[in-house]
């Protein structure tokens, strides 16, 4: 018996074979994310180009207003802690924030591993 030939596979498809496989990106995939890049960057130089611009009561008090921001959530919740030397409760936080569950959870987190609150046991905290 003889044997049949396979067919012969040309380099260019065994080429974008191997480079869908392996996730290789192609001309066209970079030109995508160059363009993406372009447009985020244009999006940051406009919005830090913005001037806080003050309201008409700053205007009239004069030049040396310092014009501040609205508190975060994270200060809002550190201020709350501050207020209890030794230390208050995750319920007690939650009732005095009134954020849900879950963003209350994330802003502790994120205190605790700046640095700003200690665990003075479970679900109490602390400011240091």
């Amino acid at each position: 018996m003889t044997r049949r030939k396979g067919k012969s596979v040309s380099f260019d498809a065994m080429v974008k074979f191997f480079m869908q496989q392996y996730n290789i990106p192609t001309r066209k995939d970079v030109d995508k994310m160059i363009v993406r890049l372009d447009r985020i960057e244009r999006l940051i130089r406009e919005y830090g180009s913005r001037s806080v611009r003050p309201t008409s009561t700053q205007r009239a008090a004069g030049d040396q207003t310092v014009i501040t921001a609205a508190p975060t959530a994270s200060d809002t919740v550190l201020n709350v802690i501050k207020r209890f030397k030794q230390g208050i409760g995750f319920a007690q936080i939650q009732a005095r924030t009134t954020y849900d569950e879950k963003k209350l959870r994330n802003i502790i987190f994120r205190l605790h591993k700046l640095g700003k609150i200690t665990r003075k046991s479970r679900g109490i905290y602390t400011a240091t």
